[in-house]
């Protein structure tokens, strides 16, 4: 399904001309956080506690840059997107071969929401620039 398909159902793309594709919509990077502190989830849900996030913070490479950095060591991150999904179908969301090919992931989920992405960074770590496209939205 052509992403031109998907923009009903996707709101707050950064760039529509480069986001939207032959293949889905590919989503857009707004916070990086870290899990400061354990969730919990039990069995029937009523001892469920979201864990503690904390943003991590990014820097401008360059004086003259416009959008800033985040410098991810090894590790787990929560990545929040710019975009979010009006009700519906749920949607794959899979990760961008960009992201991959630099040892960073994040699982590929069906899913109605866009929350919080788990980001498992290699040992090398990765740089993502604010608004990089990382994952991509298609049909299930």
């Amino acid at each position: 399904m052509p992403g031109s398909d998907l923009l009903d159902r996707v709101d707050g793309i950064v760039h529509e001309a480069t986001q939207v594709h032959e293949y889905g919509v590919d989503l857009t990077v707004a916070d990086v956080y870290e899990v400061a502190e354990r969730g919990r989830l039990d069995f029937g849900g009523g001892e469920f506690a979201e864990a503690d996030r904390r943003p991590l913070a990014s820097s401008l490479r360059n004086p003259d840059d416009d959008y800033e950095w985040w410098t991810l060591k090894a590790g787990t991150y929560l990545l929040e997107f710019n975009e979010s999904l009006a009700e519906g179908a749920p949607l794959r969301v899979q990760t961008r071969r960009e992201l991959r090919e630099n040892g960073a992931y994040h699982p590929s989920v069906v899913t109605t929401e866009l929350g919080p992405m788990p980001l498992t960074v290699p040992e090398g770590g990765v740089e993502l620039k604010e608004n990089a496209r990382v994952s991509t939205l298609m049909e299930r």
